[in-house]
């Protein structure tokens, strides 16, 4: 059947741009990597051989918040419903499928049996008779569907695994510690990515799931944009071709990890992700991937050394991943590799020059550090603390060509000065235009040419 599984697995690049020179006795090396895939590739929905009787190698389930508010307005669980069939609509013959309703429990809509529909014409057209049934009613356990649909995919096998999740509201019928429990057990299993329809749910609920499961978060303020964010969801999922591939990074003896993050296509901090992999390195977890490409922003701190020495200070290959360690599987196999070197040197500026695109995504990660920290300095009420932070962020959007920040910044605050950050809060903001700053702060441009 066709699925994820058969797809090519990707041709992977990885291009280091970093200073490498350090005065006498510097220790802290930063560099960027990219990493690009391509040439992944689909079949296309082409029929392929059935891969055995284990059901399909890869799969995606749709999560639907059914509370009770998902009917005020009922234009919410309708375009729920209507954004669903036409996700399905995208997804490729002989993939895995299921729909789950949830509430404070966690229903399977279809096709039941705790197992996977494939798609096909007739299991699509029965699918969407079931969504047509679905009504709202009950509260909101996110926990319980997310570990519901884990144990859905688990029927996927090794390929690609993924989700989708929309809710309305918060998760008020089980605790904080039960949801993070859930994110635990099923981070590295499948990723997923999260809606919030409406402005009732909780930003940092939201970003919080998507981030521990390598997924995407977004708002769809308006449920008549949920049709065309849910196929742009699936048609990116539907894009993957391999899954499970991890940033492997070794250091020298006496070096150390100060910090691994994304910082494109969105900042995700992965520095807490580490997973030991032998002498001197580990692992950071990275998701899917189609043909795409993303940034890395590493920082490690090394021995200090005298003028002229030189050193391997770090060592990245990409390496497609064992699931869950699992002894059966083949040990992980290395996709490509980059280095990062460090040499000591008494040229003054040779050793305090900063690489652009180090120096870029350092001004974009604090960019949505500083929306961060605005927001919340607003929503606490203390205003000059607010207006420094969002003033800054404005300034930051400004000098790294971040146009989708400064315009969502613009709905928040009056700019007077762009190049010095001179803002003025605006005394009545949006619900919806607040929510979205904060939701899309991640969100990072790359170096412009």
């Amino acid at each position: 059947m066709a699925n994820f599984a058969k797809s090519r697995v990707p041709r992977f690049s990885a291009e280091v741009h970093q200073n490498p020179c350090l005065p006498e006795g510097g220790r802290e090396m930063h560099a960027v990597v990219t990493v690009t895939a391509t040439g992944g590739g689909t079949t296309g929905g082409r029929p392929l051989p059935e891969a055995g009787s284990g059901g399909p190698e890869a799969g995606v389930v749709i999560m639907l918040d059914c509370s009770g508010s998902m009917d005020h307005p009922p234009a919410k669980l309708r375009g729920a419903r209507e954004a669903t069939a036409a996700a399905l609509d995208t997804v490729r013959d002989g993939v895995g499928f299921a729909v789950v309703a949830g509430t404070h429990r966690a229903v399977e809509v279809y096709p039941g049996g705790g197992r996977l529909a494939v798609a096909g014409a007739a299991t699509r057209t029965q699918a969407k008779a079931a969504l047509r049934a679905l009504t709202a009613g009950g509260g909101t356990a996110i926990g319980g569907w997310l570990r519901l649909a884990g144990r859905l995919l688990s029927s996927a096998g090794t390929g690609i695994r993924h989700a989708i999740l929309l809710t309305d509201g918060r998760n008020e019928h089980e605790s904080p510690r039960e949801l993070r429990a859930a994110l635990d057990a099923c981070a590295g299993s499948f990723t997923c990515d999260v809606r919030g329809v409406g402005t009732d749910w909780e930003v940092k609920e939201v970003t919080g799931i998507a981030s521990a499961l390598l997924g995407t978060a977004d708002i769809v303020a308006d449920p008549a944009n949920l049709t065309a964010d849910f196929t742009r969801m699936m048609r990116a999922a539907m894009g993957k071709a391999v899954a499970d591939v991890g940033l492997r990074l070794w250091t020298p003896l006496g070096a150390e990890t100060v910090f691994v993050r994304q910082v494109a296509p969105t900042v995700e901090d992965l520095t807490g992700r580490r997973r030991e992999s032998g002498p001197r390195s580990a692992d950071y977890p990275t998701g899917s991937w189609g043909d795409e490409s993303r940034d890395y922003h590493l920082c490690l701190r090394v021995p200090a050394a005298g003028i002229g020495r030189e050193m391997l200070a770090g060592r990245i290959t990409l390496v497609l991943s064992t699931p869950d360690g699992d002894p059966a599987q083949p040990p992980p196999r290395p996709l490509t590799q980059a280095l990062v070197r460090a040499l000591w040197t008494d040229d003054v500026a040779a050793s305090t020059a900063i690489d652009p695109r180090v120096a870029h995504y350092t001004g974009q990660a604090e960019l949505a550090q500083a929306i961060q920290q605005g927001l919340n300095a607003r929503k606490s009420g203390d205003t000059a603390d607010a207006t420094a932070k969002l003033g800054r962020a404005v300034q930051l959007a400004g000098t790294s060509g971040n146009e989708e920040a400064a315009k969502l910044l613009a709905k928040v605050v009056d700019v007077v000065d762009t190049a010095t950050g001179t803002v003025r809060l605006k005394a009545k903001v949006a619900e919806a235009d607040e929510m979205t700053l904060e939701t899309r702060s991640t969100k990072t441009v790359r170096m412009k040419k």
